[in-house]
This record gives structure tokens, C-alpha cells and sequence, in this order.
């Protein structure tokens, strides 16, 4: 009995490796963003399955194998496998959720406010958005809105984004037409393999509120940690020469998709997009966005703090705000 025991649980663990291996394979020659990229990471990871490289390997510790061989190939981020011990609820591809998946992520959201970690006034009458995340803009909108409003009589402002992992392109058109006066302007676009088209992002017309205005000083933190949709932002408004950016070169994603089942514990995240941003033609993928002022992240708070309060120094005409501005620059120093 022992023996047998023995005997069959090393093959029902090829079996279901194999499967796992044969379901990442089929979804990444299905909607990889690029075909001729999806051939050569079936090619290595049938090469591997055939030197028996997953042989032993179970839960995260396959997941984890499979996301770093089609890492390897793709050198693509987004690109990931992941495992769950609690089995997940069958669902065949992406797309529209149900109103009991809309509510879940809506109660989510909520309990880390949208991604809104922190609204300020900074010494000098500097503004200080810190967002965590880029969420639905159906859900956050009306936070975005209320953060921007409060936002909107600074004489400065600064966006920190090195600890955001991405999100909603929609929240990222949303909040950037607070930063731009009329008419509207050509933010980014977004290529789908799965249907050969390409979607334009743009500033909309009308936001709730009172916009920044495109005369003030912007500022983005970046870090290794602000990756996707993110740096997408941090992307757009450099090219568009609105805002400064100050910290480390970011996570460099670039390729946007969704989530595919393999079984009822594999799932995986596929690219099926690519970002062409309309000045540079290209995008950030593999390289992230580099800072204007490169320092380590810890510092570019305070950095880009002290930079805007000179730049607002110069620029004051009444000598008590220009004191308000110098206590604060050497409070700083």
C-alpha cells in the first residue's frame, strides 16, 4: 500500500504540472499583445517541459518557475502566473463583471480609499496628492474629484507616485485634465491585439470642479515601485513637458491586459495591448521613465518641495508671502 501511495502521487504531480504548463501556453499564443513573442516562450517552455524542469514543482512554487521562463523570454512584467491554495471561481475570459463582482470591487476599493492615501498642504502653499493606485474611475471619480478640488488653490503641486502599481487609464485621464486648461489634450493611446485597434486617450472636456490650471508647477515622485498605468501618467506628462519628474527610473510596464484562468487554483496576466504614446511614438516598456532629477526616492519629496518653494520665491511680489516662503525653504534646509 505504502508503495503505491508512493508510486502515484509523483505522477498525479506531472500530470497536473504538465497541464498547468499546456494551459500557459494556450493563453499566451491566444492573446499575447506579440504573437511572434508568445511562439518563441511556447518554444522554451515546451523545451523545458520536455527536460522535465517542472517535474516536483506544485502551487507557488510552478507559479513562480513559469512567470520567470516567460519573463526570460518576453523581458515583460506584466506577464505573470499566479496560484491559489483556495480554489477560484470559474470564469472563462475577461470581460464585463457581474454587479456581485462590481460591489466586491467597489467595497475593496473603498477600504483603501480609491487609492487616495493622502491629501495635504505642504508649508508654502504647496500641494501634495499621494495616490497609491489608479482605480475605476466608476468607483474613485467622485474622491478624485473631491482631491483635485482641494488641491486646486495651490500655488504648487506635487504627485507622489513611488509606492503606485498601476491601474485605471481612465483615472489616469481624469486626473491629468485637472492639470490642463481647454481644449482638450491627446494624453495616449492604447493598442489590442485581440481586435487589431487602437483607442485614444484624451483630457475630457468637463471635470467636476475647478481645475489646477496649466500655468503651475507639477511634480511626480517616482520610484522602481511606480510601474503601469502609473508610470503611464508619469510618461504622459513628461512628453506633454507639464510636469518635473524627481526620484528613480520606474518599474517600466507598458503592456496592458487581463486576467486568464489556466485551472481552478493557475490564473495568469496577459498583455494584450501595448502603449503608443502620441509625441514619442513609443513607450516605456523594459526601460521605465526616467526622472528630470535623479535622486534616491526617500529624497524626492523634500527635493521637489524645496524646488518649487525657490521657483515661487522668485516669482513673489509681496514681501509677506515671500517671507511666509523663505521660513518654509529654510525650515526645509
Amino acid at each position: 500500500m505504502r508503495r503505491g501511495i508512493v508510486f502515484f502521487l509523483p505522477l498525479l504531480a506531472l500530470a497536473q504540472s504538465g497541464e498547468v504548463v499546456e494551459g500557459v501556453i494556450k493563453r499566451v499564443k491566444e492573446n499575447y499583445v506579440f504573437p511572434e513573442v508568445a511562439q518563441r516562450m511556447e518554444q522554451r517552455l515546451r523545451e523545458r517541459l520536455q527536460n522535465k524542469e517542472y517535474d516536483g514543482l506544485h502551487g507557488e512554487a510552478l507559479a513562480s518557475a513559469l512567470t520567470g521562463h516567460l519573463q526570460e523570454v518576453s523581458q515583460d512584467k506584466h506577464l505573470r502566473v499566479f496560484y491559489s491554495a483556495e480554489p477560484r471561481p470559474a470564469r472563462p475570459n475577461p470581460g464585463p463583471p457581474s454587479p456581485g463582482e462590481k460591489e466586491r470591487y467597489r467595497q475593496t476599493g473603498a477600504l483603501r480609499n480609491f487609492g487616495f492615501h493622502k491629501v495635504e498642504r505642504l508649508e508654502g502653499n504647496v500641494g501634495l496628492l499621494d495616490l497609491d493606485g489608479f482605480s475605476d474611475t466608476e468607483f474613485g471619480g467622485a474622491t478624485a474629484a473631491a482631491a483635485m478640488n482641494f488641491l486646486a488653490n495651490s500655488s504648487a503641486l506635487i504627485i507622489d507616485l513611488r509606492h503606485n502599481g498601476g491601474g485605471d487609464p481612465a483615472m489616469v485621464a481624469l486626473l491629468s485634465t485637472y492639470l490642463f486648461d481647454a481644449p482638450v489634450v491627446h494624453l495616449n493611446d492604447l493598442y489590442w491585439r485581440s481586435d487589431n485597434s487602437t483607442h485614444q486617450w484624451w483630457t475630457l472636456p468637463y471635470v467636476p470642479g475647478q481645475r489646477f490650471g496649466k500655468e503651475k508647477d507639477v511634480y511626480v515622485l517616482t520610484s522602481p515601485r511606480t510601474f503601469s498605468a502609473a508610470e503611464e501618467f508619469t510618461y504622459n506628462l513628461k512628453n506633454l513637458k507639464r510636469a518635473i519628474i524627481v526620484g528613480e527610473t520606474t518599474g517600466g510596464g507598458a503592456h496592458p491586459g487581463g486576467g486568464y484562468p489556466i485551472d481552478g487554483h493557475f490564473g495568469m496576466f496577459v498583455p494584450t495591448g501595448r502603449a503608443i504614446n502620441p509625441i514619442s511614438k513609443t513607450n516605456w516598456e523594459g526601460k521605465g521613465v526616467a526622472p528630470d532629477i535623479a535622486l534616491p526616492a526617500a529624497e524626492a519629496l523634500k527635493t521637489a518641495h524645496l524646488d518649487a518653494l525657490k521657483k515661487l520665491l522668485g516669482k513673489a511680489k509681496d514681501p509677506r508671502l515671500a517671507k511666509e516662503i523663505q521660513q518654509a525653504v529654510d525650515g526645509l534646509k
